[in-house]
């Protein structure tokens, strides 16, 4: 279960969402049920998804399906213990459509911008139409000596996609269903999981947290670092658009708001009075890398145009993201 599922509600779907666990669907259920939707929801256990038919019962009777789960893998050794569970989760559930999925019209894959860009010298603009093949290629020659957890990563996103669209190729004319991909960029905002404590958020929200509100000093590398994001919201709301728009049929879109730099994070975060967070003082970072506005240029962009012209996302602002943020880690006693 995940924003996409809200979003599905709140636009008036009924949600059949997969959990690993009895106790995450009762989180999912109490979470839904206090917000009005506890007509809206209804969950299916898939324990492993790199199961074969693991989602055979949970696509039967079922318009679309959005895919944005990802296997677990806690003590991966070697870049095919990565790589291959999300190669079969990704190509399991198109499986399970084909033979199960009598009604399902589209399938939706969150994937990643990590299949699409490579790490340059010089700042570049990247789009739909670029792969991160060199990655695959390096974790390839580099076997089990890769202890580089985000180039395996990158290279499971890569393949998982790939396999994903050459399934859909193979299969086209057997089924009745197409397939549209997601590719976001760093996701912020709003977590709406159960998780205890920051130390358990997702990879890109830890970050935010650790810049944003450690208030350890940051070298200002880290403080300049650019690349680009989108609010959990937003790329909610592009998987169900990606379901309903016809024109995004057999498309990978990228959704991004845009580029950022931590020490716009910070900025955003200590301009806000009162602070969402007043059980924090925020740290201002290095104000001066951000006063010269007219020097800014980010590393990693996209072109938002197919976005633009298919979905036509609103996106929130940073300062939006921000607030929002800081108001639910102040609600969770962070």
């Amino acid at each position: 279960m995940d924003s996409a599922s809200a979003s599905g509600m709140v636009r008036g779907y009924t949600v059949r969402g997969t959990v690993r666990s009895e106790s995450k669907g009762k989180y999912a259920k109490n979470y839904f049920d206090a917000r009005g939707y506890n007509d809206k929801l209804e969950l299916v256990i898939v324990e492993d998804i790199t199961k074969e038919g693991a989602f055979d019962e949970a696509v039967k009777g079922v318009d679309g399906i959005i895919h944005s789960a990802s296997p677990f893998v806690p003590q991966a050794e070697k870049p095919e213990d990565l790589i291959e569970p999300a190669v079969q989760g990704t190509v399991g559930i198109l499986e399970s459509a084909r033979k199960e999925g009598h009604q399902v019209k589209r399938i939706v894959i969150t994937s990643s911008a990590a299949a699409i860009t490579v790490i340059l010298p010089e700042p570049k603009e990247f789009s739909e139409k670029d792969w991160a093949d060199s990655v695959v290629k390096e974790v390839e020659e580099l076997g089990a000596k890769d202890d580089t957890t985000a180039r395996v990563y990158r290279a499971s996103k890569t393949l998982a996609e790939k396999g994903a669209w050459d399934y859909y190729s193979k299969h086209k004319g057997e089924i009745k269903w197409d397939v549209s991909v997601i590719n976001p960029p760093f996701i912020f905002g709003p977590p709406i999981h159960n998780v205890s404590s920051p130390s358990s958020l997702n990879t890109s929200v830890l970050f935010w947290y650790q810049t944003v509100i450690d208030e350890s000093p940051k070298p200002k590398e880290h403080l300049a670092y650019t690349n680009s994001w989108a609010d959990v919201r937003d790329v909610a709301l592009g998987h169900i658009l990606a379901l309903e728009k016809s024109e995004a049929g057999g498309e990978r879109i990228i959704i991004s708001a845009g580029g950022f730099s931590w020490q716009e994070w910070l900025d955003a975060a200590t301009s806000l009075s009162p602070s969402p967070l007043p059980s924090h003082k925020l740290p201002r970072g290095l104000p001066e890398i951000t006063e010269s506005p007219g020097d800014k240029v980010y590393h990693v962009t996209y072109d938002k145009t197919k976005e633009e012209r298919i979905l036509g996302i609103k996106y929130h602002t940073k300062l939006e993201t921000t607030r929002d943020t800081l108001e639910e880690f102040a609600k969770r006693g962070w």
